[in-house]
């Protein structure tokens, strides 16, 4: 009876966080449960099958509409960690303000940032973009190419970045980066801003983009941003891809040279 009784006292309590936390419990389902068990009914992975409704819906060569397209698909069928349309809109400005001629991406997933980014480049600029996953990569490419953007626009690169970046110089001609867009493995930012450091991979005034600062968080990458004196730091406050009411932003770096 004790027992019984302790456990009824929790019920209140366990309504009082569902209701407040449910945004994230809807985020947990969709972005993990339902990609679990799909994965598992289908047999195949949830960016494949992203794909094959991009490609059967999207217009080729179109970047928006393809962009759009995958919108609809993580609003109707299930959740992708794309940039998504609100923070992509940081994105185009930004990259609009600056017109670099050289961007570097670091997590091209399915390729979502990276066509945003193609699609804003100045005449002659170059997108070099780096995944982790060649299975992602796999699907990325195809993305990229039936946005309209060849090889000369935008080059794929398979590795981890921590190899990627020291090769970048000499193996894939990136001299100096303009532009960095962050969002792969959070735990990588602060890593892979001091490799760019290292290697004088950052032009003077290069802007640095990080996503999913503030959700789920990149706290040693933004303290270090803050605080080592290279940089000059703000957070564009938004919301988490496709969720409105979970919080998130996309940290602006602007590079002032080695100190």
């Amino acid at each position: 009876m004790v027992s019984a009784a302790i456990a009824l006292a929790f019920v209140p309590f366990l309504v009082t966080l569902l209701i407040r936390y449910r945004h994230y419990v809807v985020l947990l389902y969709r972005a993990v449960l339902v990609g679990w068990l799909q994965d598992r009914l289908t047999g195949v992975p949830r960016e494949q099958r992203a794909f094959q409704y991009v490609l059967a819906h999207a217009i080729p060569g179109d970047p928006r509409h393809v962009l759009r397209t995958f919108d609809q698909w993580c609003r109707r069928c299930e959740h992708l960690s794309n940039v998504g349309p609100r923070k992509g809109r940081i994105l185009e400005r930004l990259l609009q303000e600056r017109a670099p001629l050289a961007v570097l991406e670091l997590g091209t997933y399915c390729g979502y940032a990276t066509v945003l980014l193609a699609q804003g480049l100045p005449p002659g600029a170059r997108l070099y973009t780096v995944e982790l996953d060649p299975r992602h990569a796999a699907v990325a490419e195809k993305v990229i190419r039936l946005a309209g953007f060849g090889e000369d626009t935008v080059e794929l690169i398979v590795g981890p970045s921590e190899e990627v970046i020291p090769q970048l110089k000499e193996k894939h001609g990136l001299l100096k980066a303009e532009f960095v867009f962050m969002d792969h493995w959070k735990r990588c930012y602060l890593r892979d801003l001091q490799l760019l450091e290292a290697h004088d991979l950052l032009a003077e005034g290069a802007t640095v983009l990080a996503d999913n600062v503030i959700f789920p968080g990149a706290p040693h990458f933004l303290q270090y941003a803050k605080t080592c004196g290279k940089y000059r730091c703000k957070v564009h406050r938004t919301s988490l891809e496709y969720f409105r009411a979970i919080p998130d932003g996309i940290a602006e770096l602007t590079y002032g040279g080695p100190r």
